[in-house]
């Protein structure tokens, strides 16, 4: 096989993973707001049932998109002939000794994870993540960790607010007033004024 048919192939397989880490999720986290907001007890339970799966669905395959692509996209550079092979034995001999990195705990790279995870499917706020991560009826990480995960999280709170917005103006019919208090509100959501703010304004773009 071509090195242009294996880039080709692991192409097709990124942008299955994509599909199915993201889309799917979404799809399930939608469905159980629309259901959570009906009246019937079943419908209810149906609704927190979708929302879990929706959960554990994306962190399934966010799981195998890590251990995949990472080894299905690694290359081998191999010089060409001896020449190349010693200039490169050279370079590598010249170089000042880099100084260590440490490792990042494993604990943090979780975090970050269900932090990324939280952001692209509940659109929450960054104190509605930190307090997700390090709540004991949530996740329970450390402090540490939990704003390891924020502070190297790349999320758009303005935009999670827009998207929350929009659940709540179409899902469950409430005003632009409401919805700004439920926004900001620190038992609601807890996104910044600004950050509500922008979300009102945009909310029938």
């Amino acid at each position: 096989m071509t090195e242009a048919n294996v880039k080709a192939k692991d192409h097709g397989s990124y942008i299955t993973f994509t599909i199915l880490s993201v889309v799917i999720p979404f799809v399930g986290f939608i469905l159980g707001i629309v259901y959570l907001a009906k009246d019937k007890k079943v419908d209810k339970k149906l609704g927190e049932h979708t929302l879990a799966f929706s959960v554990i669905f994306g962190i399934f395959w966010w799981i195998l998109f890590a251990m995949f692509v990472p080894s299905s996209t690694t290359t081998l550079n191999t010089p060409s002939n001896s020449q190349n092979a010693s200039d490169n034995l050279q370079v590598t001999e010249n170089k000042p000794l880099e100084e260590k990195k440490p490792d990042v705990p494993v604990e943090y790279l979780s975090a970050l994870a269900k932090a990324k995870i939280y952001s692209d499917t509940q659109h929450m706020s960054k104190q509605g993540l930190y307090d997700q991560l390090t709540s004991e009826y949530g996740e329970k990480f450390s402090k540490e960790a939990a704003q390891y995960a924020i502070d190297n999280l790349n999320a758009d709170y303005k935009a999670n607010a827009l998207a929350k917005a929009k659940v709540y103006q179409n899902d469950l019919n409430m005003s632009p007033a409401a919805i700004h208090d439920q926004l900001t509100s620190e038992y609601g959501e807890k996104f910044t004024k600004a950050e509500a703010d922008y979300a009102i304004a945009h909310l029938n773009d």
